[in-house]
């Protein structure tokens, strides 16, 4: 192997095509029934369900950012349209001026219910129907090893952001 091009090996080229194969059916279908039943792009129900197990049902702005991996400016469209549609509030933190306050509301808790049963279903039949127990459990270890290694490095929308002095959106 070429030190100067280093190259996947067959195996670990197999792993990534299967993860992006998968990461992409069944982002396709878990989108189709958000959209079907509650209206709501994955980004949306994500931050939906981010504030529905969050103390209160609220988070920063700059929090949800980081849990989700998504731009600032990108979330910060994504909560209007969720604000104009009633499902959640946006105000600014008692704690910090500077920072933004995102809310669930009774009708984001209605429509979160609505999509939760048929979400989980997808889920199941799509990615875990088809494994054991002691697979899931080898899945969920592994994925989050990835995961960990990703956050040591994370893009700009997914890396931690230092209270107090820091400017918060």
């Amino acid at each position: 192997m070429d030190e100067a091009h280093p190259r996947l090996t067959s195996t670990q080229l197999e792993a990534y095509f299967a993860l992006t194969e998968v990461s992409s059916l069944l982002r396709h279908a878990v989108e189709k029934q958000l959209r079907d039943v509650g209206g709501l792009s994955y980004v949306q129900f994500q931050l939906l369900a981010r504030l529905g197990d969050a103390p209160g049902g609220q988070q920063r702005m700059t929090d949800l950012a980081d849990g989700v991996v998504y731009s600032r400016s990108g979330l910060t469209y994504q909560a209007q349209v969720l604000e104009d549609r009633g499902l959640v509030t946006r105000a600014p933190s008692p704690e910090d001026e500077r920072s933004v306050v995102v809310s669930l509301t009774d009708a984001g808790r209605d429509v979160l219910a609505a999509v939760f049963p048929g979400h989980v279903a997808a889920v199941r039949e799509l990615l875990f129907a088809g494994l054991s127990d002691g697979d899931v459990d080898q899945l969920a270890r592994v994925l989050g090893l990835a995961r960990d290694h990703l956050r040591e490095a994370p893009p700009r929308s997914a890396r931690a952001r230092r209270r107090g002095g820091a400017r918060n959106s």
